[in-house]
């Protein structure tokens, strides 16, 4: 009989040291959709080469707020480059919204970011392009190698929190220090 994986939803993956893919080194991923089918997240730590006025003027939505134009655009992972990705704080019923967690959403539709450049969108919001997305049983398996931390979802550092000091911070939820950590594991 197959074991349903316990879901990693509205969880952050922390990677650790030892993980040297260079995609995702010392990244935070949110997970946002995780089941017997494989994992969906965003990661939350590492800015693009685009601004969202670059993005928005791409899609032809004008906006005259420039610290919202001046705000990076993340590098949500390596599948679908091309596509958009909020994360945000409003449960406002916009188009292809998911659930993460509490106060966390995922939306992939162009509404969000209309609103956005109107001055009428979240009050929180993260922009990405790209996801992360993982198999049936990869995740599982990459936690057994030792390649990634798992940390309760948390707005303030997905929000908040200075992109350079996510990583650390994340980790530092469950009070572990992950520059003290080495960059192998015991395993045989």
């Amino acid at each position: 009989m197959p074991v349903t994986p316990t879901s990693l939803a509205n969880h952050l993956l922390v990677a650790l040291p030892s993980l040297i893919d260079a995609t995702f080194a010392r990244t935070v991923a949110l997970i946002c959709q995780h089941d017997e089918n494989g994992a969906m997240g965003v990661l939350v730590n590492q800015p693009s080469e685009y601004t969202l006025g670059e993005v928005l003027a791409q899609m032809e939505i004008a906006t005259g707020d420039g610290v919202l134009q001046a705000r990076p655009v993340l590098n949500g992972g390596p599948v679908h480059p091309e596509r958009g990705f909020v994360i945000h704080d409003d449960a406002r019923a916009w188009d292809s919204s998911l659930v993460v967690g509490e106060g966390l959403y995922l939306t992939t539709s162009r509404d969000i970011l209309e609103a956005m450049a109107r001055g009428e969108g979240p009050a929180n919001a993260v922009v990405t392009l790209g996801c992360a997305g993982w198999s049936a049983g990869q995740l599982e398996s990459e936690l057994s190698e030792n390649s990634w931390l798992t940390v309760p979802a948390d707005a303030d550092l997905v929000f908040q929190l200075p992109l350079e000091q996510r990583w650390q911070g994340a980790a530092s939820r469950i009070g572990v220090d992950l520059f003290r950590l080495t960059d192998y594991s015991g395993h045989v």
